[in-house]
C-alpha cells in the first residue's frame, strides 16, 4: 500500500456561536468595570471646615467627578480668591480644600480726639467677638464705655454698645471765697491743667487775713479742681505752754498762722509727742501739744529677748544649772 504524501488537514471548525461572542464581550467589560475602582478609587466623607459647611446631605463615598458645594456659616462671607466647590479626584483626594468664608467685621469705630485699638491681634479688623478699646487723647476724658464687644445676631454683626466720645476737659469757675479773690475771676470755664491763683483781700482790723489751705488749683479733671477753695481768715495762736518743759524758739505774744515752735523737757524728763508743733488754721496748735514724761525715754532692745526662741532658752538655763550642780561637787569634795 503507497502511503499518500499530502499533509493531514485538521477538520473544519464549526462557526462560532453570536451567542458565544457575546458572552466573551460581556467578560471582559465585566473585568474591566471591576478594575475601575483599584485604578481610580473614590472619595470618603467631604473635609469640614469652620467658616463653611456643605450643602444638602453628605454621602459615605463618592466617585471621581463627583463635585460638591459648600455655602458659608452665619456672620461669615465668602472670598472671591476662593471657590465653594470642591471635586472628588482620581487619586481619592478632595481638592480645593481651602476655607473660603471669613468672619465679617463692625465697622471700624471713629474717635475724634482718640484712638482705638484692637484686641491682640492688630490688622486683623473688628470681627465679631473681638473688643476695640478706646483712649483719648491728652487734655481729654473718654464718656462711655472704654471696651466695646463686636457682636453676632443671626447673620448680622452690630456693636454691642455705644461707641464713645473724646469730650475735652473743662471745669467751671472756682468758688469764690470770702476776704479773699482768685486770677482770672471773670471766667466762667478754665481748661485742663490751667491753673487760678488765691489772694487774700487787706483786712479793716489790727490782724491781717492768713490764707489757710491750697493758694493755687489746677483744673485736673473734667469738673474737678486739685483742692478745695482755701479760705481768708484771721489766725492768732496763743504762746504755748509745755508743763515741765521749755520752749526752743522764740516766744511772741501771739502766733501767727504756721508759725512753729520747738520744746525741750527739763532735766529729768523725756519729751514724748510731736516736736515741733505749728499755728493751725483754726488759732490751734497742730498736731496734739507733746508732753513731758518723768524719767528716762525707754530704749527698744534691737534683738528679741531670749524667751522668744524656747530651745535657746532652755538651753541656757540647762547651762546654768549643770554649772551649779558642779561647783557644789567641787565644793563637797
Amino acid at each position: 500500500m503507497t502511503r499518500s504524501c499530502e499533509p493531514r488537514r485538521a477538520p473544519p471548525r464549526a462557526p462560532a456561536s453570536p451567542l458565544s461572542s457575546r458572552c466573551f464581550v460581556g467578560i471582559t467589560l465585566v473585568t474591566l468595570v471591576l478594575q475601575f475602582p483599584t485604578c481610580f478609587g473614590d472619595c470618603g466623607k467631604p473635609p469640614e471646615f469652620q467658616t463653611m459647611k456643605l450643602k444638602g446631605t453628605p454621602k459615605s463615598s463618592y466617585s471621581p467627578g463627583e463635585r460638591i458645594q459648600y455655602e458659608c456659616n452665619p456672620g461669615h462671607y465668602y472670598s472671591y480668591f476662593y471657590t465653594l466647590n470642591s471635586v472628588c479626584e482620581q487619586n481619592s483626594t478632595w481638592r480645593p480644600t481651602d476655607e473660603a468664608c471669613y468672619r465679617k467685621e463692625c465697622p471700624a469705630p471713629k474717635v475724634p480726639n482718640g484712638e482705638v485699638y484692637e484686641q491682640y491681634e492688630p490688622q486683623t479688623g473688628f470681627q465679631f467677638d473681638k473688643n476695640a478699646y478706646f483712649y483719648c487723647n491728652y487734655g481729654y476724658y473718654l464718656k462711655g464705655e472704654p471696651v466695646i464687644t463686636c457682636k453676632l445676631s443671626g447673620d448680622t454683626v452690630y456693636w454691642g454698645s455705644d461707641i464713645p466720645t473724646c469730650e475735652k476737659i473743662l471745669c467751671e469757675a472756682p468758688g469764690e471765697i470770702a476776704n479773699g479773690k482768685h486770677t482770672n475771676d471773670w471766667r466762667v470755664e478754665f481748661e485742663f491743667n490751667e491753673v487760678v491763683s488765691y489772694t487774700c483781700d487787706p483786712s479793716n482790723g489790727p490782724q491781717e487775713y492768713s490764707l489757710v489751705g491750697e493758694r493755687k488749683l489746677t483744673c485736673s479733671g473734667p469738673g474737678k479742681w486739685s483742692s478745695d477753695p482755701p479760705q481768708c481768715k484771721v489766725v492768732l495762736c496763743e504762746p504755748p505752754v509745755l508743763k515741765y518743759g521749755k520752749p526752743l524758739s522764740e516766744m511772741k505774744e501771739k502766733f501767727f498762722y504756721k508759725d512753729e515752735v520747738a520744746f525741750k523737757c527739763l532735766k529729768g524728763f523725756y519729751l514724748n509727742g510731736s516736736n515741733p508743733v505749728f499755728c493751725g488754721g483754726n488759732s490751734t496748735w497742730e498736731p496734739e501739744m507733746p508732753t513731758c514724761i518723768k524719767g528716762f525715754k525707754p530704749t527698744h532692745p534691737t534683738k528679741p529677748p531670749v524667751s522668744r526662741y524656747p530651745v535657746v532658752g532652755i538651753a541656757v538655763i540647762c547651762t546654768c544649772v549643770y554649772k551649779c550642780l558642779r561647783r557644789g561637787t567641787k565644793g563637797v569634795n
